[in-house]
C-alpha cells in the first residue's frame, strides 16, 4: 500500500503531533485519546513503508491556543480553538520544528484536512488559493482560513479533490486499520473531558443572575456567565420555556435569556469584524459575488462588505443568523475560493442595520 503523496512520487515521512494534554478530570481515567490516535497512526504507518515521528507540541498548544480561548471565555467572547490551532500549532509551531529540526529537507507538507490549494502552473511563485471541496459538509477551508500565504504555499491537501464517502471506500479498498474509525468531534485539546467541566476546573464558578431580556425580571441563577453562549437552549433549567441566552454582561456576571429569541423582528443580519488575515493579495474584488461563512458547515451567505477606519469592516449578510457572537471568525469566499478570515466584534440586529 501506498500513501496518496507516495503514489505522487514524494518520499514521504509522517509526523504525529501530540498536542492533548492531560489534567486531573473525574471522566478521564478510562480514556487516553493521543495513545490511541498514535497506535492507530502506527499500524497506517508500518502498512504503508512509512517513518513515524512524534512530535511533542503540548506546551506550544497551551500557550498559543488554550490560554488565549480561557481569556477569550473569562471575557465574554466565543473563541474557535480549532482555527487558532491550525494557524499557531499545525502550521505553525510544527514548521518551526521542522525549520529547526530538519533545515529544508522538506519542500511541502501534507495534510489530512478537506481544501484544496491551486497554485498557478504557469508561475509556481505565484500566491496559491485556498479553495473549496466536492464535500459541503466536509470542507474544512473555514478552519484554515486563518492561516497565511507562506504556510499554505508550503502545503498540499491530498483529500482535497475528494469526498468523505469517497475516502472511506477508499480505505476501505487499501484495508487501513482505521477505515471504520468515527469521525472525530468536538475539540480536539479536550479529548473526554467535558467543555464545562474544563472551564469550571480553569475559571472556577461565580453565581450570577439570569435575567428575562424583555421584562428584567430574575428568574434564577447560574454559577458562571462563562458557561454560556449566545443562541443555547439546553442547560438553561428553567421553566416555562424553551428559554435561549440572548446576551451576556461580563462585568456585571448576567446572563440574559429570552423566548423569543427567534422572533423575526429581532434578527441578526450583520455584524463588526476586525483582525483581518487575507489570504488573496489582492484582497476582495468588491465587484464579485461576496460570500460568507460564520461557522464550519455547508452554510454560506451572501454578504457586503463596507471596510472602516482602523482596520475594521461591517459585513450584512443576506438572511437571519442568530448565532453570530463576539469572538467567532468570519471567513469570507470568492469564486469557489477563501479569501480570508476575520474576528467578529459585534454581532448587530436588523434595526442597527445601516442602508
Amino acid at each position: 500500500m501506498r500513501c496518496a503523496p507516495q503514489a505522487a512520487g514524494h518520499d514521504v515521512t509522517a509526523f504525529y503531533l501530540q498536542i492533548w494534554f492531560q489534567e486531573d478530570f473525574r471522566n478521564y481515567w478510562d480514556a487516553c485519546p493521543w495513545e490511541e490516535d498514535l497506535a492507530i497512526c502506527q499500524q497506517v504507518c508500518e502498512q504503508a513503508g512509512v517513518q513515524l515521528h512524534t512530535v511533542p507540541l503540548t506546551e506550544q498548544y497551551w500557550q498559543r491556543v488554550v490560554s488565549h480561548c480561557l481569556a477569550e471565555i473569562k471575557a465574554g467572547r466565543t473563541p474557535n480553538p480549532d482555527v487558532l490551532c491550525n494557524s499557531r500549532v499545525k502550521f505553525g509551531a510544527f514548521y518551526e520544528f521542522l525549520e529547526a529540526e530538519h533545515g529544508a529537507k522538506f519542500d511541502r507538507i501534507a495534510s489530512g484536512h478537506y481544501a484544496r490549494i491551486v497554485r498557478d502552473p504557469q508561475n509556481p511563485s505565484a500566491p496559491v488559493q485556498l479553495a473549496l471541496t466536492p464535500d459541503p459538509v466536509k470542507d474544512q477551508t473555514y478552519f484554515l482560513a486563518h492561516l497565511s500565504q507562506q504556510q499554505l504555499s508550503r502545503t498540499i491537501f491530498p483529500l482535497g479533490p475528494l469526498t468523505k464517502e469517497e475516502v472511506r471506500r477508499w480505505a476501505a479498498a487499501l484495508q487501513l486499520p482505521n477505515q471504520a474509525r468515527r469521525d472525530s468531534q468536538g475539540i480536539c485539546f479536550l479529548g473526554k473531558v467535558r467543555f464545562s467541566e474544563f472551564v469550571r476546573e480553569h475559571l472556577g464558578t461565580w453565581p450570577g443572575a439570569i435575567i428575562e431580556e424583555e421584562t428584567g425580571e430574575l428568574l434564577g441563577h447560574h454559577e458562571g456567565f462563562w458557561f454560556y453562549t449566545l443562541g443555547q437552549r439546553k442547560g438553561i433549567h428553567l421553566s416555562g420555556g424553551p428559554w435561549f441566552v440572548s446576551r451576556k454582561d461580563p462585568d456585571a456576571n448576567v446572563v440574559y435569556v429570552s423566548r423569543n429569541y427567534y422572533d423575526e423582528e429581532r434578527r441578526r443580519d450583520s455584524f463588526l469584524c476586525g483582525c483581518f488575515n487575507w489570504i488573496a493579495p489582492k484582497r476582495r474584488d468588491p465587484a464579485r459575488l461576496l460570500l460568507c461563512k460564520v461557522r464550519h458547515g455547508p452554510s454560506m451567505y451572501r454578504c457586503t462588505m463596507e471596510e472602516l477606519p482602523g482596520g475594521e469592516a461591517r459585513v450584512w449578510l443576506d438572511e437571519n443568523d442568530q448565532g453570530l457572537a463576539a469572538g467567532q471568525y468570519a471567513c469570507f469566499y470568492q469564486d469557489s475560493a477563501c479569501i480570508g478570515s476575520a474576528v467578529i466584534l459585534q454581532g448587530d440586529s436588523v434595526e442597527n442595520k445601516v442602508s
